[in-house]
């Protein structure tokens, strides 16, 4: 039912009330209601400590809260609640900031995040709880203030585990990985790690390990694969499937196989595929068919990645691609052949051995899940056979997609055509 025409009609014609007699009530014997006159007016006693126009917040995720006056939708944000609070004068409880900052986490609100701490620092005189500052970090770091984060943490007059993995976890993400292993060797953390008895530590060796292998840091790698050891944490899946992967891409593939060895017991799909990742790099192609078919024996599910690493090896062995079709079905069966990484690899492999109708065919199994390399994968495939009229006109598909080809094999298609009509 739609309200508006009766609050409407209500809130515009005059209204005349007349008095009732307690004859007329009998159960109201001393209510005495008095007429009005149409050109009075009705005041509410309202009281309003604080009066503020909530400025509309461009979120589309957030839920805006309609008003029935006006047209527009408007939405309370953390900064309105804090300033509402300061004026009744009513303190912040901790619960209430960690709830804020949560909120500004999930909707990665920068701007709310930087006026959150402000507010934090301030009504706790410069001394917040330690729980709440390593809180305060996420959120700096899911909202892209990197710089923030380091602010607070450099000031932070005691941190404990927690505080210095987060900025590890935060550095890692980004790609910093000569940070990330600064503040691991730093002395304070080493002796936080050292005097704690235990504490979730398998996460945090995953990203110095990372950075070690992009900064080929071979020494830190193996000291902390000794310290792993000797603490127990050896057995760490997911430790030792970023073992295998940082001996790897070092060059160290006997370290690497001796880590997967020492996980005969419990090895998962992650192990499984750093191990043929590690072969494929070592262009032990052949080792990897066999230790993919071993894993098929000790009944472990691949996954698409596994498949994309087995599928390189494959367009590497001179078989007329006979052990990618057997690979391909495999796919099929496990239901992973349209999965974006296992179809450029199957792109990859058809045109390495020049059979582009079964290329083509892949290519258009799903164009939903097609990525940019799959689309330069394709037209290297055109390429690399010859396939010059078919290249081109792959060419305008892409710029109809908004796939940028790669620079590489646009050389190479003008330098086949030896013409300039790509030049555009």
């Amino acid at each position: 039912m739609n309200l508006q025409p009766i609050f409407m009609e209500i809130t515009s014609k005059p209204t005349n009330f007349k008095t009732i007699s307690p004859s007329q009530n009998p159960k109201t014997h001393h209510q005495h209601i008095y007429s009005c006159s149409k050109s009075s007016t009705l005041q509410l006693p309202l009281h309003r400590p604080h009066l503020k126009i909530l400025r509309p917040i461009n979120n589309p995720e957030k839920k805006l809260i309609p008003t029935t006056t006006t047209t527009t939708t408007t939405t309370t944000t953390s900064s309105d609640i804090l300033r509402l609070l300061d004026c009744l004068g009513f303190p912040v409880p901790d619960a209430l900031y960690i709830s804020l900052i949560k909120e500004c986490t999930h909707f990665v609100d920068a701007h709310e995040a930087v006026l959150l701490h402000a507010h934090l620092v301030k009504s706790r005189c410069n001394k917040p709880r330690l729980g709440l500052l390593n809180r305060v970090l996420i959120m700096f770091i899911s909202c892209g203030c990197m710089e923030n984060a380091r602010q607070v943490f450099d000031e932070m007059s005691k941190r404990d585990f927690n505080s210095w993995a987060i900025m590890i976890a935060g550095y890692a993400d980004r790609g910093e990985h000569e940070e990330v292993i600064n503040l691991f060797t730093d002395p304070k953390l080493q002796y936080i790690m050292y005097s704690c008895s235990s504490f979730p530590v398998s996460w945090v060796f995953v990203c110095v390990l990372k950075a070690c292998a992009n900064t080929m840091n071979l020494n830190l790698g193996k000291q902390i694969h000794g310290w792993l050891m000797k603490s127990g944490y050896s057995n760490d899946l997911f430790v030792s499937s970023s073992l295998i992967s940082f001996y790897g891409k070092i060059g160290c593939f006997k370290d690497g196989d001796l880590v997967f060895k020492g996980t005969s017991s419990q090895r998962n799909v992650v192990v499984w595929t750093a191990r043929i990742s590690n072969n494929c790099k070592e262009e032990n192609f052949r080792q990897v068919l066999d230790v993919f078919k071993e894993m098929g024996r000790e009944d472990v599910r691949k996954n698409s990645f596994t498949f994309s690493s087995v599928l390189r090896a494959c367009a590497n062995i001179n078989d007329d691609g006979n052990c990618g079709e057997q690979v391909h079905a495999n796919a099929i069966k496990l239901g992973l052949a349209s999965k974006s990484y296992v179809q450029c690899g199957l792109v990859n492999m058809y045109g390495k051995f020049g059979l582009i109708k079964d290329a083509k065919r892949v290519f258009n199994v799903n164009g939903s899940m097609r990525n940019r390399a799959c689309w330069n994968a394709m037209l290297t495939s055109y390429v690399q056979n010859g396939c010059l009229i078919e290249a081109i006109k792959f060419l305008y598909q892409m710029k109809a997609a908004g796939v940028q080809p790669q620079e590489l094999w646009l050389d190479k298609l003008r330098s086949l055509c030896g013409s300039e009509i790509l030049e555009n």
